[in-house]
């Protein structure tokens, strides 16, 4: 019941930041953020309303889906999404097993994932990763890039370019990093003032700035700690 009350509190919070914007809460979507989190684990979420979970790692998403098959079907399945870095050799096993990709970080990256999604007759929802401070860490879409790569991709078959996702630095203070948020707003608007993604999608904010996020226009926010706790260690491989 732990996890059910720590989703019951941020759903409380993520409501609160959206009314403080003056936007409905119904427009933000949580992701929860379910990576090296065991099955009962995300069980537990399912039962308590979670349906959307975030996996960083297409192996770990496929063991995921194995354990939880029979929540991923019906009429309100559990829906996993990839929100880390996606290596091209794994762009064939993402498809088959995720409902969308967060973190298409080259054109070279979102016409693999477009030729694969046709090849299986599907069309795979992507967000294109911007890079907004520059970081070696990270991964992303360089600003002055984002247009002639929105522009090949739109019109790229298998996949639906729904928006737009980052990963800024991390602030001990959430207002700190609205700069950064505000900055993948301006580039969402100015790509659907353009016609070049088809929804308005901003996967933006974690757990200790998620309503920072939400106040500068965050459709999708990525929470994990605050909801399932520290998270176990990786595994040795």
């Amino acid at each position: 019941m732990i996890i059910a009350a720590r989703l019951a509190a941020i759903r409380e919070r993520l409501a609160a930041a959206a009314l403080r914007a003056g936007r409905d809460p119904g427009t933000v979507a949580l992701v929860a953020v379910s990576k090296l989190q065991t099955a009962s684990a995300i069980e537990e979420a399912y039962a308590a309303g979670q349906r959307l979970f975030g996996e960083n790692r297409v192996q770990e998403a496929e063991e995921k889906k194995r354990l939880l098959g029979s929540l991923l079907q019906g009429e309100d399945p559990l829906r996993l999404e990839l929100i880390g870095a996606l290596q091209s050799n794994k762009v064939r096993k993402a498809v088959a097993t995720v409902s969308r990709i967060h973190s298409i970080d080259s054109v070279e990256l979102g016409v693999r994932v477009s030729r694969t999604a046709k090849e299986g007759g599907l069309t795979m929802p992507v967000l294109i990763q911007v890079d907004l401070a520059g970081e070696a860490a990270k991964s992303g879409v360089p600003e002055r890039d984002l247009h002639s790569v929105l522009q090949t991709l739109q019109a790229a078959d298998g996949i639906s370019v729904d928006g737009l996702m980052a990963i800024p630095p991390y602030f001990e203070d959430p207002d700190d990093v609205r700069p950064y948020f505000a900055r993948l707003r301006v580039l969402r608007d100015q790509a659907v003032e353009r016609r070049l993604i088809a929804r308005g999608e901003l996967s933006m904010g974690m757990s200790h700035d998620f309503e920072a996020a939400i106040e500068e226009g965050a459709t999708i926010v990525r929470v994990g700690t605050a909801i399932f706790g520290e998270r176990p260690a990786k595994p040795k491989t």
